[in-house]
């Protein structure tokens, strides 16, 4: 490549970065780091092709300024752990949304799977949700308590059980992600398929409504970040499959670190998700308004965390760059 071409092609990401560690402005540590990786990329490219030009000069210069704004001024906050969920987070999370979208699709087609498959074939809602749960959910059917499987056990007992349990399925489907994206999204199609078999399972009993008001309870948030962690799985599978100008190792030791940030902002989410399954989604006799108050407020706190919240902070971080 010419140098004026190589020159034409990274001036725009030179320039933003130099503006954001010349005046300060406010940028998450690991989108500071991101943009370092890309510079030192690009220096060593310059220092093979282009060793005596001016452009080697300026990335130099540049490098030297970047590596003390990461290594040597560094200052860690006090309420580091405030700031990640706060601001690094999402402002991180912004670029992996179109990696959401995808990801939601795949789960929403396996769904779909799931309910076309559940009703037309009968054995199939066994074959997925096995003989024990069904047998039980279909006595809970005929004592008129149809989500009876859900008061069960103690409150805190529940609450601790069901936690661990959605946060080890989040680290499975982002640890799949180390076979490719084809390992998360196995893990995704999975659990889609059995959601969408569930749902038609009382969906084929008349009881679809009465069903939903208790499980998406706990549901909303709890299928959600599952979809969530399926992204992290598949920005690692990513990684492995798209290296981009990163050697394939290197682009993996990212990808699973950015991966693993993503399950590691889930545990919160499936912390309430276990809290509102333990305490609250076994009294099924909740007024119906109080229970899709729950519904709505727990997706509208996803929808906003995950979507809006990044993107409103990153509108603010552009303006700041310009």
């Amino acid at each position: 490549m010419r140098e004026a071409a190589f020159v034409k092609q990274n001036k725009e990401k030179w320039i933003a970065f130099e503006k954001a560690i010349t005046q300060n402005l406010r940028i998450s540590p690991d989108q500071l780091a991101e943009y370092y990786v890309h510079l030192t990329n690009d220096l060593s490219y310059a220092q093979t092709y282009y060793p005596d030009s001016k452009t080697l000069l300026y990335l130099n210069s540049l490098a030297s300024q970047a590596h003390q704004k990461i290594y040597i001024n560094k200052k860690e906050s006090k309420n580091r752990i405030v700031e990640f969920w706060k601001t690094e987070f999402p402002l991180f999370f912004y670029q992996h949304q179109k990696t959401l979208l995808f990801t939601f699709l795949v789960f929403s087609i396996a769904c779909c799977i799931g309910v076309i498959s559940a009703i037309n074939d009968s054995s199939f809602l066994r074959l997925i949700l096995g003989d024990a749960y069904v047998n039980e959910t279909l006595n809970n059917i005929e004592k008129g308590d149809p989500t009876g499987i859900y008061k069960s056990g103690s409150m805190v007992g529940s609450f601790l059980g069901i936690t661990i349990n959605n946060i080890r399925v989040a680290f499975i489907a982002y640890a799949f992600g180390v076979i490719t994206s084809l390992g998360t999204v196995y893990v995704l199609f999975s659990n889609g398929i059995m959601l969408g078999a569930f749902m038609t399972f009382f969906y084929t009993k008349g009881l679809l409504f009465e069903a939903s008001k208790s499980v998406w309870l706990h549901g909303t948030i709890e299928i959600s970040v599952i979809v969530i962690a399926g992204c992290a799985g598949i920005v690692m599978g990513n990684s492995i499959l798209f290296p981009k100008t990163f050697s394939r190792r290197v682009s993996f030791m990212k990808g699973a670190k950015d991966g693993l940030k993503i399950v590691v902002s889930t545990i919160p989410f499936f912390i309430i998700a276990g809290f509102i399954e333990g305490f609250i989604t076994r009294y099924s006799n909740m007024p119906v308004w109080l229970a899709m108050t729950i519904i709505f407020s727990s997706l509208a706190l996803i929808i906003f965390y995950y979507i809006v919240y990044p993107r409103y902070l990153n509108k603010i971080y552009e303006r700041e760059l310009h």
